[in-house]
């Protein structure tokens, strides 16, 4: 494999690494509710 080829294979990883990272990101911080039912009732939580 020459330089260029071994260049563009670091790249395509580089690019997938970083959109993982991002997807990840907004998936943690993304606002949601959280219903939970137990001994104590309906508590329902909010995070947005």
């Amino acid at each position: 494999m020459n330089r260029n080829g071994l260049y563009a294979v670091i790249a395509i990883l580089l690019i997938a690494i970083v959109g993982f990272g991002i997807y990840t990101y907004q998936q943690q911080t993304r606002p949601g509710i959280e219903v939970r039912v137990d001994e104590q009732g309906i508590s329902i939580d909010g995070n947005g």
